[in-house]
């Protein structure tokens, strides 16, 4: 498949040659500077991609992009391709696309093998997940075994379109590598993160971690049932599990990955150490490093593992029974097999104050059972798995909540913190006593889910955004998480600022300590356009920017101290807006396509790469969709 790759390569080459420069002055791939505004300057073909839908289709569902300018690479979530695009950001030219055994894109010839040790993943009922290393001993009923090769990405659940798309079971999703442009971290729509190895051909998986419990995609009945769940109930079906792990924020200096598995529901972030990883010198293996990942029925026996009579259930060609009385964890003899980097998660759940007969919140235990009401996890549904913390020994057989212990598979304990959200007053979403609640104050909640995060290098703490965070739907937060590296009782939410008339979308950080704040419309509530900037360390608004909003992603870029926000709902249309962040002024919005929610920008040469759906900007790529590179002329 390498000449298809290279084929491409070649007529993007033309492309760019004879069409790129359409109506925009000077010279398009030059990198003029002339301060007369910004122009899409070319348009990168991704490849593989066309009108047909045979395979794949145009390029119209698509996630976070990352650059890394140390290396002048572009990594793009490729839904439609079932890979992450890896784009030359000073040839503009897409020169890979890492993949796993199930990709449109180069058909999986080049999907990337996994370390050995690594075993596959199961799944909320119990059978394998192909969306993981496909090590023995992996099979699924349709007849695909162990290959040794990462198994891919679930792609657009449902339909493409923005519209009709189950976004929270869909994937790749988040994007980030690191400072040396050596690993990338992708997230996964079944859950989990992988790592990949940028220095190897193709890249190798250094590990799949799982954040939460996966969908079933792969048993008898498919994910048919999960995607009807969420066309009225939100995603609640038993088969569902947790939705994809999406937005991520790395900090390099204790090498540690936040990531949130934060679409509606009862969202959630982990806080995983990457450092052995990164080093390459451990791969994050489940705490019994011999079995796969994930929950194990009552009963389970050793013995029978991977064979036909054994367990997963689906290697006989059937389902655990929904309702399940064997893979409950609240039946005794249920046990889980997670990772054994998770530092902690917390759980946006509502625990605390008014829901919890005000109760405040523990700092001083692992697993915070807020009066014995919020166990921790507290999944959406009581009778299936949720997470990778907390405890799974019924310590209430009556209520049925989980214990302060985990058990293993072989009968071991264990015990990952587990902590929830924030407890917040309910009128106007400020930060209460979190140990001895007023009467107005109760756990936050987010029902429209999670956002994007950034580590603060100046306080070591994460600041999370937080879309909705009560009861009334013009508040949302920006959180802040102390990771507590080093205390056995995990990371807690330590201050909540108020974002009044904005669902916090994204943050990033501008020049010191000043720090972005992306808004957004969402659950019918649309907001005049705005962005703060905001101290990271207090909180306090520095600044409002009114000119551009409805953002998804912003990117700061140092090469010329200027923001670059994705805004796919401005009243008018989506745009690219530009923000000179050393005065905090609106510069300017640059019409795009359709759902353009993602950006990155190369600070070598202050270009911005934004994918676009088909249509419009694309020109002759207009039916395939592609990678607009915008510059300022």
């Amino acid at each position: 498949m390498r000449s298809r790759i290279l084929l491409t390569v070649l007529l993007t080459a033309l492309f760019v040659i004879a069409s790129g420069c359409g109506n925009v002055k000077n010279c398009p791939v030059c990198g003029t500077t002339t301060a007369d505004g910004y122009a899409d300057i070319v348009n990168i073909t991704v490849p593989e991609h066309n009108p047909t839908g045979e395979p794949g289709g145009p390029f119209n569902s698509f996630d976070i992009s990352w650059i890394n300018s140390a290396t002048h690479r572009d990594y793009v979530s490729d839904r439609i391709g079932l890979a992450v695009v890896v784009v030359d950001t000073n040839q503009n030219i897409a020169i890979n696309a890492i993949q796993g055994s199930n990709a449109v894109t180069n058909a999986g010839n080049a999907a990337s093998p996994c370390t050995p040790s690594i075993p596959p993943q199961v799944d909320v009922v119990g059978n394998f997940t192909r969306f993981g290393c496909r090590n023995a001993p992996f099979h699924l009923i349709s007849g695909f075994g162990a290959n040794g090769n990462f198994g891919g990405f679930p792609g657009a659940q449902c339909c493409a379109s923005r519209a009709n798309g189950v976004n929270p079971m869909s994937g790749p999703d988040g994007e980030e590598v690191t400072p040396d442009g050596k690993t990338l971290f992708t997230a996964v729509g079944n859950a989990s993160v992988a790592v990949f190895d940028l220095t190897a051909t193709p890249p190798t998986v250094l590990a799949t971690i799982p954040t939460g419990t996966s969908a079933d995609y792969d048993g008898p009945l498919g994910i048919a049932p999960c995607v009807a769940s969420w066309n009225g109930e939100a995603g609640s079906a038993a088969t569902c599990g947790d939705d994809r792990a999406d937005e991520m924020a790395y900090d390099p200096v204790h090498q540690v990955l936040a990531i949130i598995n934060g679409d509606p529901g009862l969202p959630f972030v982990t806080l995983i150490d990457m450092s052995g990883v990164v080093a390459r010198t451990s791969h994050c293996l489940p705490i019994v490093p011999t079995l796969a990942y994930g929950p194990y029925e009552a009963g389970f026996v050793l013995a029978n593992y991977g064979t036909s009579a054994g367990y997963p259930f689906q290697g006989s060609g059937t389902a655990i029974p929904q309702p399940s009385t064997i893979l409950d964890p609240q039946v005794a003899g249920t046990s889980f097999n997670p990772p054994s980097c998770i530092i902690g998660q917390i759980y946006y759940d509502g625990a605390g104050g008014k829901a919890s007969g005000g109760a405040g919140l523990s700092t001083t235990v692992p697993v915070d059972t807020v009066n014995v009401t919020f166990p921790c996890p507290d999944p959406s549904n009581p009778h299936v798995f949720s997470g990778v913390s907390g405890g799974i020994v019924n310590a209430n057989p009556v209520l049925g909540f989980p214990g302060l212990s985990g058990v293993t598979p072989i009968g071991t304990t264990y015990t990952i913190p587990c902590h929830h959200g924030p407890i917040l007053d309910q009128t106007l979403g400020t930060f209460c006593s979190q140990t001895a609640p007023a009467s107005s104050c109760a756990g936050a909640i987010a029902p429209a889910g999670l956002g994007g995060m950034v580590w603060n290098p100046n306080t070591g703490h994460l600041l999370l955004a937080n879309e909705n965070s009560i009861g009334i739907t013009n508040i949302g937060s920006v959180d802040e998480i102390d990771p507590r590296l080093g205390n056995p009782n995990g990371p807690v939410v330590v201050n909540s600022f108020v974002m009044q008339n904005c669902m916090p979308t994204s943050v990033v950080q501008g020049p010191g300590n000043n720090f972005m704040v992306g808004c957004a419309d969402h659950d019918g509530e649309a907001f005049p356009p705005n962005l703060f900037v905001i101290d990271g360390t207090s909180g306090a608004i520095i600044s409002e920017i009114t000119q551009v909003g409805g953002v998804d992603e912003i990117w700061y870029n140092s090469g010329d101290n200027r923001y670059y926000v994705a805004a796919r709902d401005m009243p008018n249309g989506p745009v690219m807006g530009v923000i000179d962040a050393k005065t905090n002024t609106w510069l300017e919005n640059v019409a795009t396509n359709a759902n353009s929610h993602s950006i990155a920008v190369d600070s070598g040469n202050n270009h911005a790469f934004v994918p676009l759906q088909a249509g419009g900007i694309c020109t002759t790529q207009s039916s395939n969709g592609c990678i607009g590179v915008f510059a300022e002329q």
